[in-house]
């Protein structure tokens, strides 16, 4: 059990000093993923960015996982393919969800990092973060659309994760650190003392402080 993600987060700070990197920048998935980050950031002596991803939902059953919408540049839409076929449906059945989920990743961006573009993470190491993994549907929209932009290498860094989930994304990362995969896994609030909703206020917090780190002005235009 974790206490609360600030815990997590520097157990995973510890975890990742035995990895090579170069030039890290750590993106968190917010909102929970943001303070277990932190920490994370910190300890490296690296940027602070967020990948920004939403879920699309089918028409008419928006809690139904069509795919989702990685922030860019370069943005990735990421269609499941299978969910797509048992009801269907193509990708132009999607197009006013995604226009409507597009517009909503630039008021995130817009109300977390007043409108920053991302930090530049070509030929460098990403390290991604966040609370936990269940699924792992959003992470691997996360992993495949961060590819896009180039890094040398990318690290998934996760506090817990559930053994199939983790184990199919292992191929989108070059290395994984979670220090708990449990055998019984059934959410991951449950592997934390302390697990309350990150309001967004509190992320729009922490990234005004991020942005004053001088190494995290190296932006993508």
């Amino acid at each position: 059990m974790y206490h609360d993600r600030t815990e997590a987060g520097e157990t995973l700070a510890r975890a990742l000093q035995a990895c090579e990197m170069r030039r890290p920048v750590v993106f968190a998935l917010p909102r929970g993923g943001l303070p277990v980050a932190v920490p994370v950031a910190r300890a490296l002596g690296a940027p602070l960015d967020l990948l920004l991803v939403r879920k699309i939902g089918l028409p008419g059953q928006p809690e139904v996982a069509a795919g989702a919408i990685v922030d860019g540049p370069p943005e990735l839409v990421f269609y499941n393919e299978r969910i797509l076929r048992a009801f269907g449906l193509g990708h132009d059945d999607l197009a006013g969800t995604i226009e409507t989920k597009r517009a909503e990743l630039a008021e995130r961006r817009q109300s977390y990092l007043a409108g920053r573009a991302p930090v530049d993470v070509t030929g460098r190491t990403a390290v991604v973060v966040d609370d936990g993994i269940a699924t792992g549907a959003t992470m691997q929209a996360a992993l495949m659309g961060l590819r896009e932009r180039g890094p040398a290498d990318v690290i998934l860094a996760v506090p817990v994760a559930a053994r199939d989930a983790l184990d199919a994304l292992r191929a989108l990362v070059d290395h994984v650190v979670c220090p708990q995969v449990p055998s019984h896994f059934r959410a991951v609030g449950l592997h934390y003392d302390r697990f309350e909703q990150v309001p967004d206020a509190e992320v729009t917090r922490i990234m005004q402080e991020a942005m004053t780190d001088p190494d995290d002005t190296d932006r993508q235009e």
